[in-house]
């Protein structure tokens, strides 16, 4: 038989395909060619087949499917993150409006652009190779220039609010000035088959925005086959908001209007309720669970979340960090505990379950379940390396155990995204991480200072 010549050969790994068998390879191999995967299976098999100018020894390695971060804020937050204290004494609107949108528009353009490479770049540290951003970005150019010098895939989109509030304020010019934003960003940052950042109509949710605002982001979406992603109803102000206007719950009233679908994600939804989880179902929407911001937030789910039972009827569920810690791989565990514990059942969400909502239930919300989320022959070539040459590795007796209750993103020793390695023995390879640093240090604390917001600490801190 002739053997094939691929650009690189990983051999000897331990594989969690994710494939439709679910084959974890205990001595596996995987061979790249471009930016595709020409082969994944046993080494011996793999290896007598291809021939590689690059053979990795891959003893060292269990490896995965890149992640995919399902909610994300890759600006306002980054550059900010830690200074917002946590036990705040005001509602959710007061927060927003006092603690968090100052925060994103005290950001010029260059710190937008640093701030999603800063993002990127932590998302890759820990084996996030894809994410859809929350729909909260000011400066398209510079995020999506920032972004690209990274190599991670992303769907990002413009911050539009087309709801008005006044009665005095004019709806119709409101609704044309922000559906205006969604078509100019669809066209100046089109998605295709190679294209790693685009845009996507996305809607920041709530009550923010108006049902024609809705339905022209649907109409894009579904015209140009992209995606929609919106927060909803993390607290009890949004059902409150949508009962007093259409006398309808949220989910019920974005089904009325035909918003929802295959191509629509949720992000929180946790006060919802039996009629709106139907719903979600019947459509096929998409929901995604930040599970450190619902317990950060006091969401409330230990009380009315509905996930379990939301699992149970079949709607996708994937994971996000939204503005939080980036590390993906530390929500796997979160999401299995603490459904676990506010159930008593240990069944709830085990390893496996919560593994498939960072990769193939992700790739499904992205509409990307052909090209990425599990490792197979064809598919784009986005997996990671996870060093178990480390003590939270050893000994490895159970690779979805391990990855899914000891492990986190420190092991992240190389990431591969499109066929490009991003991440190479714990350094990005594309972007000096040195200099990034260096000046998201400089840009936080100037973004701060423009705030004007107090920096609040119980403890005395000395200059």
């Amino acid at each position: 038989m002739t053997r094939k010549t691929v650009d690189t050969l990983i051999v000897g790994a331990v594989i969690i395909t994710l494939d439709a068998g679910r084959r974890i390879l205990m001595d596996g191999a995987l061979a790249i060619k471009g930016d595709r995967i020409a082969a994944v299976g046993p080494r011996r098999a793999v290896e007598s087949a291809y021939d590689a100018p690059e053979i990795i020894d891959g003893r060292r390695f269990v490896i995965t499917p890149g992640f995919i971060n399902g909610h994300i804020h890759i600006t306002g937050d980054p550059l900010t993150r830690g200074y917002l204290p946590d036990d705040l004494d005001c509602d959710f609107v007061e927060k927003l409006n006092t603690w968090v949108i100052p925060r994103y528009h005290a950001h010029t353009a260059e710190d937008e652009g640093l701030s999603a490479q800063l993002a990127a770049v932590n998302m890759l540290h820990s084996g996030t190779t894809s994410f859809v951003e929350a729909g909260t970005i000011l400066h398209m150019d510079e995020v999506v220039e920032g972004l690209r010098s990274t190599g991670i895939r992303g769907r990002v989109g413009i911050w539009v609010e087309g709801q008005a509030y006044d009665r005095m304020e004019d709806q119709a010019r409101l609704n044309a000035e922000e559906i205006g934003k969604l078509e100019d960003e669809i066209v100046r940052f089109p998605a295709d088959a190679d294209t790693l950042i685009s845009a996507w109509p996305l809607l920041v949710g709530h009550s923010t925005n108006s049902d024609e605002v809705w339905k022209a982001a649907k109409a894009l979406a579904d015209q140009h086959g992209l995606g929609i992603s919106a927060h909803m109803s993390p607290y009890k102000a949004d059902p409150d908001w949508f009962l007093a206007t259409y006398g309808q719950r949220p989910i019920e009233h974005l089904a009325e209007i035909g918003v929802l679908g295959g191509n629509v994600s949720l992000t929180h939804v946790a006060h919802i309720d039996a009629r709106e989880q139907a719903l979600l179902a019947e459509t096929g929407t998409n929901v995604t669970l930040c599970p450190l911001a619902a317990l950060k937030g006091a969401f409330g789910l230990s009380a009315v979340g509905r996930f379990p039972e939301m699992a149970a009827a079949g709607i996708n569920i994937m994971l996000g960090t939204d503005g939080y810690d980036n590390d993906i791989m530390l929500l796997t565990s979160l999401m299995s505990a603490f459904h676990k514990d506010v159930r008593q059942d240990i069944k709830m969400f085990p390893a496996h379950e919560v593994l498939e909502m960072i990769t193939v239930n992700g790739a499904k919300a992205m509409g990307l379940e052909s090209e990425i989320g599990s490792l197979e022959v064809g598919k784009r070539a986005d997996f990671v390396c996870h060093d178990t040459d480390r003590p939270e590795w050893r000994p490895l007796l159970n690779a979805v155990h391990q990855l899914v209750w000891a492990a986190d993103g420190r092991s992240v020793h190389s990431v591969w995204v499109n066929g490009v390695r991003v991440i190479d023995a714990y350094q990005a390879t594309l972007i000096d991480e040195e200099e990034l640093c260096a000046k998201a240090q400089k840009a936080g604390e100037a973004i701060m200072q423009r705030t004007g917001l107090p920096f609040i600490s119980p403890w005395p801190v000395i200059a």
